[in-house]
Parts: structure tokens; C-alpha cells; sequence
């Protein structure tokens, strides 16, 4: 069977994908995958053994502002680069219009994604053959599996979470390289969200990179893109004696996770893929939800705010009543505690505070 997975981004939404790729592999071995991605976000398919072709395109070309000869000359352009193959079935894992209109353009036999209460746009509906209902309330990984499993006809639910991700031997150099500055026993700090109500104050960063050098031995290092420098910078000045910050190129950051301690940070791409990782994780949330974001390792914690009910489906990314990232320092240390010790396999009579 050829199969197109239509998945453009973001970053965290790919990696949340993943396991759907590896599952289909598994269950179908002889079938043929193929993955259309926006092209700031391919970066973490590259070179994927699962991954026949990775079909790259630029959505942002066809916004308006632009003359509507050029939009359609774009449109056509991208729509001859997915239809370079032929597909069995085109699956859309992004539920929005503008990907089933991708799917519905390869030219698959069968074009199938969620029904309508599965959709984030519920008109993309329309342009599917085949619709499939997958259970509330479920984790983004999961429902990815489901529609999968009921577009190949195959239960993919009890195959395990798997994340393939190719590195280079450049990135595992950028990320040895990282290690031989900073010590063997390293925190990784990541104070983006990509929203602003995601973001734990840069100050309580700074304050927690302190407490866990001083009072557990880490090697703090604060990890951020090239466009967040400003942010990190502020971590670092919040610090007693300033802190490492490191702008590592995406697969360096996933090789550096793996060989880290601990991380900590909000619901953004470095997250999941330190999740991916297997990395000891601590999830700072306010206006998403762990249950349908965060990691599924039982061990990893997740620091949020139980008191307020404000934070049930928000999903705002403004707010004049911001509450929910009002976590103590202390919260998050304790919860890096207790994760540390989960890792070690000791015990902790450490409560998670709020």
C-alpha cells in the first residue's frame, strides 16, 4: 500500500505523529510512506529510513497580499510536487482545510481523516472520502494511532510509542561538543512557549537554574532558538552567577536530551522531542493540557495549576486574567526532585506543591 501522511507542522505536532508512522510500518511492513511537510518544519523528517519521499511545501506562499495569478501558479506548482507519486490512500493528520485540501490534491485513492468532532477546521471534512470517529478526550499521539488504524483497517493500539528520528554524525558532534563545556550531569532549562500564556517567567527560570546547581549538583543550560535570545538572556541575568545558553540546531538538541538528566519546560517543539527523547521530563502548562499534549511516561511530571477552572479548554493565547503559569520556583524544583529520583529508582516523599 502507498501512503501519504499529510502532516505540515508545527514542530510538536510532527514529533506527535511519529508513533502513527512507526505503527503503519509495523503493522503494513511492504507498504510505501510518504510525508507532506511544510518546509520550516521538515528539518526533523530528513533523512527518515520510514519516509520514501518527503514531499516539502510552502503554504505561506498561498496567502493573500500576493497577485492571485501568482497563488494559483504556487498552488499549482506545490500540488504537481505531491502528485509526482502515486497513493493508495492520503491520510490527513492535521485536520485543518488547508491540508485536507493537500490530501484531497494528491490524487490518493482514498482520502481519509476525522470526522467532524475530530477536526480543528470541521469543514476539511468535505473533502475526505472517508471520515472516522476516534474516542474524546485523547492524547494527540493516540488519536493520531486511531485514525491511522482505522484508515489501514489495522488496531494500532497496543503496538508500542515509538519515535524514529534520524541524526547525523554532525549532530551528535554539536551535542558532544555541548556535554564537554558543561559537565556530565546536566538540566536542560527551556523557557519558550510559543504563545505568551505558555511562558513560566524568565526570572523563576533563573531562580530554579540557581537552586538546582546548588542544591543538586546540574549543570544548568539554557536551550533556546535563534530568535528567543532575548528570553534565554533574560534567564541567564536572573541568575546569582549566570548560566549557559546553547542554540542548538534541532536534531543536536534531540541528541543532547537524550544524554541530559533532566529538562524542563512548557508546551512547545523542544519539549515533545525531549520527550522523544526519553529524557526525564518536568512540563510546566497553564492554558493547554498534559493529558492531551504532554508525555505519556509514566514518571515524567507535569507542574500545573489544579486550583483554578479557568484553564479547562482555554487554549488562549491572550489573556487579561493570565493566572495559570503562576507556579512557585519551589513547585518546579520539587518536581525535578521527585523526577530525579523516579530516574534513579529511589523513592521521594516529595509532594508536588501549589
Amino acid at each position: 500500500m502507498r501512503i501519504l501522511i499529510v502532516r505540515l507542522g508545527a514542530i510538536g505536532d510532527i514529533i506527535h505523529t511519529l508513533p502513527a508512522l512507526s505503527a503503519i510500518k509495523s503493522a503494513l511492513p511492504g507498504s510505501t510512506i510518504y510525508w507532506a511537510v511544510e518546509k520550516k518544519s521538515a528539518e526533523i523528517l530528513r533523512g527518515n529510513p520510514l519516509i520514501e519521499d518527503l514531499i516539502e511545501v510552502d503554504t505561506r506562499s498561498l496567502k493573500g497580499g500576493r497577485r492571485i495569478e501568482d497563488i494559483f501558479l504556487d498552488l499549482s506548482r506545490q500540488i504537481r510536487s505531491i502528485r509526482r507519486h502515486r497513493y493508495d490512500l492520503a491520510l490527513d493528520m492535521q485536520g485543518l482545510i488547508k491540508s485536507a485540501v493537500l490530501a484531497k490534491a494528491s490524487g490518493a485513492g482514498r482520502v481519509a481523516g476525522y470526522d467532524r468532532t475530530g477536526l480543528r477546521e470541521p469543514a476539511a471534512r468535505f473533502l475526505y472520502s472517508e471520515r472516522f470517529a476516534v474516542g474524546p478526550q485523547m492524547h494527540v499521539i493516540r488519536k493520531s494511532m486511531a485514525l491511522a488504524g482505522a484508515a489501514i483497517g489495522v488496531d494500532l493500539g497496543e503496538l508500542p510509542i515509538d519515535f524514529p528520528i534520524s541524526t547525523s554524525g554532525s549532530d551528535r558532534v554539536e551535542a558532544a561538543s555541548i556535554i564537554s563545556n558543561a559537565g556530565n550531569r546536566i538540566a536542560l532549562l527551556n523557557p519558550a512557549g510559543g504563545w505568551v500564556t505558555k511562558l513560566w517567567p524568565a526570572e523563576n527560570f533563573g531562580r530554579l537554574a540557581d537552586r538546582l546547581r546548588d542544591e543538586l549538583g546540574l549543570e544548568p543550560i539554557v536551550v533556546a532558538g535563534p530568535t528567543e535570545r532575548d528570553l534565554a538572556e533574560k534567564v541567564a541575568s536572573a541568575t546569582r552567577n549566570g548560566v549557559k545558553i546553547e542554540y542548538p540546531g534541532l536534531k543536536a538538541f534531540y541528541e543532547l536530551a537524550r544524554r541530559s538528566q533532566v529538562y524542563v519546560g512548557g508546551d512547545t517543539g523542544p519539549t515533545h522531542l525531549a520527550i522523544a527523547a526519553g529524557t526525564p521530563i518536568v512540563g510546566i502548562f497553564g492554558p493547554t493540557e498534559w493529558w492531551r499534549n504532554g508525555s505519556l511516561a509514566p514518571d515524567d511530571i507535569c507542574v500545573e495549576r489544579t486550583d483554578i477552572n479557568c484553564r479547562i479548554d482555554c487554549h488562549r493565547r491572550t489573556c487579561s486574567n493570565w493566572i495559570c503559569m503562576d507556579i512557585p520556583v519551589a513547585t518546579v524544583f520539587d518536581a525535578v526532585v521527585k523526577r530525579l529520583a523516579a530516574a534513579a529508582g529511589k523513592s521521594t516523599d516529595t509532594e508536588i506543591r501549589l
